[in-house]
């Protein structure tokens, strides 16, 4: 495939994370160190299915020196702004088989200057880019949800393809700036009120008032039971064979970057829902977030179905 057939995409992510995972293999205790976050996550994602990804963010302190660095051996375009104050981190321990959280931080807020830095930087790569991903922070409070209504705003004005993965005031502010495409968990659409239930109709319900609200088209992830779907006004299940988990963090992210990638080389909606869901259930099986096989996410997105519901 050329090169300009790839598809560009910008992910926005104000703040990062440092992340440090304890895991035993064999009889020795191991360290991972590792930028993290949902923009990470999804950017590493849409690299792996072949998109050219710019990744916008901002880190400080003694830990963003790490996530700088770190980020340098991605496969990713990145435009950093530095700031003084710290970026955000979490510990992990994972050697009994689950994941403990040990201690985390969810970052300091961004000040003004580094705002606006910031924000130049995500609109000019995304003015660029054929698809903007919009990703969320891990701590409320970290930036203010208006900067995701003036990103959006601005960057639909301007011709650009707009996706979010984002919930709470964030959502609510990203709405009224109007994107071509929202990824929502059920979780979060029950946890602020939007939805009454997890069952299909309720969920079709939901998806209805999100297009209302200026979401033209919307995916819910129902976590291991088939997504909701939304796609210009038509309900679908999206239903996926089942896979053995290892790790289910990160499956949202995948499935984000998945839909962002495919619209970002041309693909239709439905291509990019099936290829959303494929590596979403891929991810689930590796212990890396935002990571997969290609060609495994290319062979089961062939047994996604996408049923209308009536």
């Amino acid at each position: 495939m050329p090169a300009d057939d790839l598809g560009t995409v910008m992910v926005f992510a104000p703040v990062p994370q440092l992340t440090v995972t304890i895991e035993q293999q064999n009889d020795e205790a191991e360290l991972h160190v590792h930028p993290g976050g949902q923009g990470i996550w999804q950017a590493r994602m849409c690299a792996g299915l072949g998109a050219s990804v710019t990744l916008c963010a901002a880190v400080g302190g003694e830990i963003g020196t790490v996530i700088a660095s770190l980020l340098g051996g991605e496969d990713i375009e990145v435009r950093v702004v530095h700031r003084s104050t710290g970026s955000g981190w979490y510990v992990h321990d994972r050697r009994d088989g689950s994941r403990s959280e040990i201690a985390e931080h969810g970052g300091v807020p961004l000040g003004r200057h580094e705002l606006d830095e910031l924000y130049s930087n995500a609109l000019a790569a995304g003015l660029r880019a054929k698809v903007s991903v919009l990703s969320g922070v891990e701590a409320p409070g970290v930036v203010d949800p208006q900067v995701y209504r003036r990103l959006a705003t601005d960057l639909t004005t301007h011709g650009s393809t707009v996706v979010a993965d984002l919930s709470g005031d964030d959502l609510t502010a990203v709405l009224a700036g109007g994107l071509r495409f929202l990824k929502v968990s059920h979780e979060e659409l029950l946890d602020a009120g939007r939805a009454r239930d997890d069952s299909p109709e309720a969920l079709v319900e939901a998806a209805r008032k999100l297009r209302e609200e200026g979401a033209e088209s919307v995916l819910i992830s129902r976590a291991d039971q088939p997504g909701v779907a939304l796609l210009d006004g038509e309900p679908f299940l999206v239903e996926l064979p089942s896979l053995e988990v290892v790790d289910h963090r990160g499956a949202g992210d995948s499935m984000t970057a998945g839909v962002a990638a495919v619209l970002a080389r041309g693909g239709d909606l439905r291509e990019a829902v099936r290829t959303g869901a494929a590596a979403g259930a891929v991810n689930v099986t590796r212990h890396g977030l935002g990571t997969g096989r290609r060609e495994a996410i290319d062979e089961l997105c062939r047994r996604v179905d996408l049923t209308p519901i009536r």
